[in-house]
């Protein structure tokens, strides 16, 4: 709400001052009115309300003079406390105005009424506000603050989500606060498929460390999330920047070991150590030996990989090509890693088609011959077991 106290002072004291000047109210009013402006911009509130009371004081004012008198002394009682006082004022200066004016006092009087935790009040003027015009950030937070007071988060929910939807219409991008809005509420409502959803608008709009958090933090439970994906999750943190745990680097790397590609997980080994998160404390051992394997297990497959290839050519499903493809991949072999993946996809019969486009597209992101095929093969992958989601992350980070 100070936001909100501070837009009020500044709208109102700067209408009080502007009109008093074009107006020429007299010297008996204007003197002490510029006054109480001093001492307002001094940060001393009471004082001024004691100069607005004073010019007030003065008779046979002019409907001008009136109007600058209460203009100031919404100002000054709101900065000094007094909401009384400046609801009071803030409604005779409503009833004297009009079109884009009233608009902002509309959304003052229902700042004022929500700071004395007069909500339904609040909810009143703020209506007129937007009756009036006045869409600006601050009304819709303000309608925000209320709407959260009530608890009503399906209103929330239902308003954020017709800003977001209006702007993806009409080609702009949707307001972080909106799409923050929408989030919050959904998460409130137990809508985890929506909350998801629009976490996903944050990350493909406002690439934040904090969403790509919340985002790959709750998509393993999305319903029908497959559990073989644990590793392309932790890909998604790496490539974010969001993995910053010893043990997750293990667990990547490990992970990595276990799918037959021990030069993606020394990779990410070297990678901790180098970051400083892997070699130090009381499991620098442990660190140390997964690094050893990993180095070890590079060398072998970097032996055998010829002959896997040719392996996988006489298998009837197109799975094991796919496989050797990324393990090619992996080893910086990235043309021919995609040929081969390429390969097992025309061989069809896989157990997980998605799955092979998945890794054409991520394979397709590393060939350095520009990202649009990869972007291309990576908005072709369908589903709702994981496969489409992760395909989708990869393109927000290319976009990041």
């Amino acid at each position: 709400m100070k936001t909100l106290r501070a837009l009020t002072l500044a709208l109102v004291a700067a209408g009080a001052l502007g009109t008093a000047s074009a107006q020429g109210v007299r010297a008996e009013v204007g003197k002490p009115l510029q006054q109480a402006g001093e001492f307002l911009r001094a940060g001393k509130a009471k004082e001024a309300l004691a100069k607005v009371r004073e010019a007030d004081a003065v008779a046979g004012k002019t409907a001008a003079e009136q109007l600058t008198i209460d203009r100031m002394k919404a100002a000054a009682a709101q900065r000094a406390g007094d909401m009384a006082t400046a609801i009071q004022a803030l409604e005779s200066v409503y009833g004297k105005s009009g079109g884009a004016e009233q608009g902002q006092i509309a959304e003052q009087l229902a700042s004022a009424f929500a700071q004395q935790r007069n909500n339904a009040k609040a909810g009143e003027w703020l209506a007129k506000a937007v009756q009036a015009g006045n869409n600006s950030a601050s009304v819709k937070q303000l309608q925000s603050y209320l709407q959260s007071a009530s608890g009503d988060y399906a209103a929330i929910a239902r308003d954020a989500g017709g800003a977001v939807a209006a702007a993806e219409q009409a080609g702009r991008r949707p307001e972080e606060g909106d799409l923050l809005r929408l989030a919050d509420a959904q998460q409130r409502t137990g809508n985890m498929n929506g909350y998801i959803a629009t976490l996903e608008k944050l990350l493909f709009s406002y690439p934040k460390k904090d969403y790509w958090n919340a985002y790959l933090g709750r998509l393993p439970r999305k319903p029908g999330f497959g559990d073989r994906f644990a590793l392309d999750v932790l890909r998604l943190r790496l490539a974010s920047g969001t993995l910053s745990k010893a043990d997750d680097y293990m667990e990547l790397a490990q992970l990595s070991m276990q799918a037959g590609l021990p030069t993606e997980a020394l990779r990410v080994v070297e990678q901790g150590f180098k970051n400083g998160v892997l070699g130090t404390g009381p499991e620098a051992g442990r660190h140390q030996r997964l690094r050893d394997l990993a180095t070890k297990e590079a060398g072998e497959l970097k032996a055998k990989i010829a002959g896997l290839a040719s392996e996988a050519e006489s298998f009837k499903e197109g799975d094991g090509l796919i496989k050797v493809g990324y393990s090619y991949v992996s080893l910086g072999e990235v043309d021919k890693g995609i040929e081969l993946i390429q390969k097992g996809l025309a061989k069809g019969s896989l157990k997980h088609p998605e799955d092979g486009k998945l890794r054409l597209g991520m394979a397709q992101l590393q060939s350095g011959k520009g990202k649009a095929a990869a972007v291309q093969t990576l908005r072709s992958v369908k589903g709702n077991d994981g496969a489409a989601d992760i395909a989708r992350m990869w393109i927000a980070l290319g976009n990041g």
